[in-house]
C-alpha cells in the first residue's frame, strides 16, 4: 500500500503529494503524522498522510516512523479547502490544526505533559510501623517522614521538608532502604487556577430574546443582531447549556483576549470549570497544551478562544458562535491568511449544526447575506434590563480651537467627567492611538523622524523616553537636534493615549486613573488585571485603545468620552465609515449598562460625515442602507470580491521587475480569455517599506470563483518560475485594511 502525504513546509513547490511505501504492520491512516526521507536530507521530515492507494507509478521509499498524535480525516478536506481558498500550502492549513508547542521543522512535540515527582510508601503501614517499635528505624526524622506519608498517603520532597524538618538525603535513605519510593504524577496545568466566582443560573429572558433563542435550530447559520446590552450573552449561554443535555461541545469565539477572561468568568460561574477550556495566544505553552487536551479528551466541552479556537478539537461538535463578528481580528494577517468566520461557516455546513454570529454592529457582509435570506436575521431591540441608550453629543473640536482650548479634552467632557467624580461613577475615554506624540517633526525644514527599516513615522513613548516603530517594534533615542539642518526647533505632534493620561491627571489630579494599551498589557494575565482593578477598586477613569470598546460590561460605568472620532475615517480605507460607525457604537455600548443612565460624548473635526451622525442616534439600519448603496455604485464588498497581491523584496529593481512580469502575465491572460474583472496597476503600497523590504501591491476587483482562484494559483506559479533572490508573493482575499 502507498500513502499519499503531504510534506510540512512552506516552501510553494513543495505543495504536492508524494508518496510513500507503508511498511508492514505499520497502521497508517488518512490523517497518520509520519517521518520520511525527503530528497538527499539527512534529517527526517514530517508529513501528513492525505490518502492511501493500492500503488503508485513511481518509485518510492518508505515511511520511515509513525507519530502517537494525528489528524482527523475532516480536519483534511478542511485544510484543502483552506488551501485553496486563501491560495496556501495545504500544510500551512495543517499546522493550524496541530497541538500547540510542535516544531515547524520535524514537528517534535517541544511541550509535554507536566509531571510531579511524589513520595509514596513502598510497604505496607503495618510492616512500617513495626520496624518503627522494634527500634529497626531509630532515626526521629525518619520516623517523622513516616508518619507524615502514613497519614497523608504522598507528598511532594519538598511538602515532606517543610512539614517534618526533614532534610531531602533523609527521604533519599528511606527510598534507598525500600520504606518509600517515587512515583511520577501528571499535573494539569490549570488557567483557572485562581477564579473563584459565584455560581449563576439562567437568567429570565425578554420576549425578544425568547423568539431568538427558539428559532436557532439544529443547523443553519445565524445573525444575532442586537443592541449593546440587549443579553446577547445569556443567549449564548442558554444555547451552550442546550447542546451540552445533548452531550454536544461548543466553540465560542471572542475577538479580543481582554474580553476572554470576562467571558470565562460568566461561563465558570454557569457551568463550572470543568467542563470549560480557553485557547488564545497569552496562555502559556504548557497551558495551551494541557487545554488542547482536555478538549480532545472530551473532559472539556465549552471551547472558549480568540481566532485559532476554531481548529480546536472539539468532540462531537454542536454549535459555534462568533461574538462581536463583526470585528477585525477574525481575519488572519498572517500566512493563512483565512478568515475565522468563513472557516466557521465551512464546519458548520460540513457538521451540520447551528452557527451563531453576534453583534450590535454587523459586518456589512453579514448583514446584506442576512437580507438576501442566505443567513437568518433574528433581531433584539432592546436593552436586557430595561435599561435607555446613552445619550450621544457631538464636540465640534474646531469650534473649541477656536474658542482657545488646545486641550485633548473638550469643555463639556471635561465638565462631565468632573460630575462623575462627585458622585464616584466611573468614566472611559477611548483613543485609538498609543503612545505619547504620534509623528515628531522639525519646525525649520519639516524633517520628520521615520523608522529606518519603515517608511513610516516613529512614535515618542514618553515612559521609556523613546522613539518606536509600531510595525517592526525598532527604537532609538529621543532626537533633540534636526539631522538635517541642526536646528533645535523639534515639534512633537499628535497625542497617544500615555499623553491623554498625562493631560488627564493633570486636570484631574485627584482622580484614580489606569490605561489599557498594547503598552500596558504584555506581561501575562495583564489584561485581566487591568480590567479587575478597574471593576472591584472602583478606579475613576480608565483609558485605552480599542481593547476598551468590545464587549465589556461595567455597571458603574455611566460616561464614556471619545477624544478623536476621526481618527478611523482618515484611512484611506473603503471601509473606513463602517469602522468609525462600528467603533463609536460600541464604545458608546460601554456606557450605562447598569441602573444608571449613560452619557457619551464624541470629538471631531467631522461632525456632519454620516457614519458619526448616525452613531450619535446608534441606529444601523440608517447607517447600512445609506453605506451599501455607495458600496454599490463603487464596486464595493459585498457587491465584488477585492484581492490583494502584496509583493515584497529587498531590493526595489527586483520588486519592480517581479510587479510589472506578474502584471503582464495577468493582463495577457484577463484579455485573452475574457476574465469579467478589473486589474489595476501595480503600485506602491501606502506604506511602501516595512522591515527592510519594499512593498508594491495590485488589485483585483471580480467576483471571486473557481475560475478566478485558478488564475491566481497560475500566477503564483508564474511568479515561483522567476526564481527570484529576495522577493515574495502574497494574495489576500479582502483584506481588513487597504494599507
Amino acid at each position: 500500500m502507498v500513502a499519499e502525504i503531504i510534506i510540512n513546509s512552506s516552501v510553494k513547490v513543495l505543495n504536492r503529494i508524494f508518496d510513500y511505501e507503508i511498511p508492514e504492520n505499520m497502521n497508517v491512516q488518512i490523517g497518520s503524522r509520519v517521518f520520511v526521507q525527503f530528497g538527499n536530507k539527512k534529517v527526517p521530515d514530517e508529513g501528513i498522510v492525505v490518502g492511501i492507494k493500492e500503488k503508485s507509478e513511481y518509485k518510492v521509499k518508505p515511511i520511515l516512523r509513525l507519530q502517537e498524535e494525528s489528524i482527523e480525516k475532516e480536519n483534511i478536506e478542511l485544510a484543502k479547502w483552506m488551501a485553496k481558498r486563501y491560495i496556501c500550502n495545504v500544510s500551512d492549513c495543517l499546522k493550524l490544526m496541530l497541538p500547540p508547542g510542535t516544531t515547524s521543522k520535524n514537528i517534535v512535540a517541544r511541550v509535554k505533559e507536566k509531571c510531579i515527582n511524589l513520595v509514596t510508601l513502598a510497604k505496607d503501614v503495618d510492616e512500617i510501623q513495626e520496624d518503627i517499635d522494634n527500634g529497626k528505624i531509630k532515626s526521629e526524622k525518619q520516623k517523622n517522614v513516616l508518619e507524615f506519608l502514613i497519614n497523608n498517603e504522598n507528598a511532594t520532597v519538598q511538602d515532606i521538608e517543610l512539614f517534618t524538618d526533614a532534610s531531602r538525603s533523609i527521604v533519599n535513605t528511606l527510598i534507598k532502604n525500600g520504606y518509600l519510593e517515587q512515583v511520577e504524577q501528571k499535573v494539569e496545568r490549570n488557567p483557572f487556577l485562581h477564579k473563584v466566582e459565584k455560581r449563576t443560573f439562567d437568567l429570565n429572558l425578554t420576549d425578544e430574546q425568547k423568539t431568538a433563542l427558539e428559532s436557532i435550530k439544529e443547523k443553519g447559520e445565524y445573525l444575532l443582531f442586537g443592541v449593546t446590552g440587549s443579553g446577547k450573552t445569556e443567549i449564548y449561554l442558554q444555547l451552550i447549556e442546550k447542546a451540552l443535555k445533548e452531550n454536544k461541545s461548543s466553540i465560542m469565539l471572542v475577538p479580543e483576549i481582554s474580553l476572554t477572561p470576562q467571558t470565562v468568568d460568566r461561563f465558570i460561574a454557569r457551568f463550572g470549570e470543568e467542563q470549560i477550556a480557553v485557547l488564545h495566544s497569552k496562555l502559556s505553552a504548557g497551558e495551551r497544551f494541557d487545554q488542547w487536551n482536555k478538549i480532545k479528551d472530551g473532559r472539556a466541552k465549552i471551547i472558549i478562544g480568540a481566532r485559532s479556537a476554531i481548529f480546536a478539537p472539539a468532540v462531537n461538535l454542536g454549535l459555534i458562535i462568533i461574538d462581536e463578528e463583526h470585528d477585525e481580528s477574525y481575519k488572519s494577517e498572517m500566512t493563512p491568511r483565512y478568515d475565522a468566520k468563513e472557516v466557521a461557516s465551512f464546519l458548520a455546513k460540513q457538521k451540520e449544526i447551528p452557527l451563531v454570529l453576534g453583534s450590535a454592529t454587523p459586518d456589512m457582509n453579514s448583514y446584506y447575506k442576512a437580507q438576501k435570506g442566505e443567513i437568518t436575521l433574528l433581531t433584539l431591540t432592546k436593552r436586557a434590563n430595561n435599561a435607555s441608550l446613552p445619550q450621544v453629543e457631538i464636540i465640534d473640536l474646531r469650534n473649541e480651537l477656536a474658542n482657545g482650548n488646545k486641550s485633548m479634552i473638550s469643555k463639556k467632557l471635561q465638565e462631565e467627567i468632573e460630575k462623575n467624580l462627585l458622585v464616584k461613577k466611573q468614566t472611559i475615554l477611548f483613543l485609538n492611538r498609543r503612545g505619547f506624540s504620534t509623528f515628531i517633526m522639525c519646525r525649520d525644514c519639516g524633517y520628520t523622524v521615520k523608522c529606518k527599516r519603515c517608511n513610516i513615522t516613529m512614535t515618542y513613548h514618553k515612559n521609556e523616553n523613546k522613539l518606536k516603530c509600531h510595525y517592526c517594534g525598532y527604537e532609538e533615542n529621543i532626537v533633540t537636534e534636526c539631522p538635517d539642518c541642526h536646528s533645535k526647533n523639534i515639534k512633537y505632534f499628535g497625542a497617544g493615549t500615555q499623553r491623554l493620561e498625562d493631560e488627564v491627571k493633570s486636570l484631574f489630579p485627584d482622580a484614580t486613573t489606569i490605561r489599557m494599551d498594547v503598552d500596558t498589557v504584555s506581561k501575562k494575565n495583564s489584561h485581566e488585571e487591568i480590567l479587575d482593578k478597574f471593576r472591584n477598586e472602583n478606579i475613576d477613569i480608565l483609558i485605552g485603545t480599542q481593547m476598551v470598546v468590545k464587549g465589556h460590561h461595567f455597571p458603574n460605568v455611566t460616561l464614556v468620552g471619545v477624544i478623536a472620532a476621526d481618527s478611523s475615517l482618515n484611512l484611506g480605507d473603503f471601509k473606513a465609515n463602517e469602522k468609525t460607525f462600528q467603533t463609536l457604537t460600541q464604545v458608546a455600548g460601554r456606557a450605562g449598562r447598569g441602573e444608571y443612565e449613560g452619557r457619551v460624548i464624541v470629538q471631531t473635526y467631522n461632525p456632519d460625515n454620516y457614519a458619526i451622525e448616525y452613531s450619535k442616534i446608534q441606529d444601523y439600519s440608517l447607517f447600512y442602507n445609506t453605506e451599501i448603496e455607495l458600496r454599490k455604485q463603487l464596486k464595493y464588498p459585498p457587491f465584488c470580491d477585492i484581492i490583494v497581491i502584496d509583493m515584497s523584496a529587498k531590493n526595489l529593481a527586483e520588486l519592480q521587475k517581479v510587479a510589472k512580469n506578474l502584471h503582464t502575465y495577468l493582463k495577457t491572460r484577463v484579455i485573452n480569455e475574457k476574465f469579467g474583472l478589473l486589474l489595476y496597476s501595480p503600485v506602491p503600497c501606502p506604506v511602501d517599506k516595512i522591515k527592510d523590504r519594499y512593498r508594491w501591491r495590485m488589485i483585483i476587483k471580480c467576483k471571486y470563483d473557481d475560475r478566478v482562484n485558478n488564475l491566481l494559483t497560475d500566477a503564483l506559479n508564474e511568479f515561483i518560475g522567476m526564481k527570484t533572490k529576495t522577493a515574495r508573493v502574497n494574495i489576500e482575499l479582502n483584506p481588513n485594511n487597504m494599507i
